[in-house]
């Protein structure tokens, strides 16, 4: 059924229009530290690198992320429609540069386990926060 977004922009307490949203799937790969790696797990990612071919690679051990798609909310903060074609991690990655200086960006990884159930992944923002989870 696939993914919808809706970003509110609780300072102004409105929708927050025209804020570009990029969609993005993990690819899973084997992870080459060895036993006893302590490299870092999901919640502690620490940026994004290029790697060509339109691949970014995160501080995720054993995981990269391929752009699907690219959207920018409507008049009511929505975008809706976005394709969710495989079980696995996905991301929606949200340029917030023009609502916040301290959270330019703000990335939300999540598991999808059934991509025919839809997906709803709301995101508020402050000037000095956000918050999401997962809606109906």
């Amino acid at each position: 059924m696939g993914l919808s977004t809706h970003v509110l922009d609780t300072a102004r307490g409105r929708p927050a229009v025209g804020v570009p949203v990029r969609l993005e799937r993990g690819e899973s790969r084997p992870n080459l530290g060895g036993a006893g790696d302590t490299s870092q797990t999901g919640a502690e990612q620490t940026g994004a690198e290029q790697t060509g071919a339109g691949q970014t690679t995160t501080g995720q051990t054993g995981t990269g992320w391929t752009v699907v798609t690219e959207a920018v909310t409507d008049a009511d903060g929505r975008v809706g429609g976005l394709p969710l074609t495989a079980p696995g991690p996905w991301r929606l990655v949200f340029d917030t540069s023009a609502r916040s200086v301290f959270f330019p960006e703000v990335s939300i990884a999540f598991h999808v386990t059934d991509p025919a159930e839809h997906h709803h992944v709301p995101l508020l923002l402050a000037p000095f926060g956000y918050s999401t989870y997962r809606g109906s």
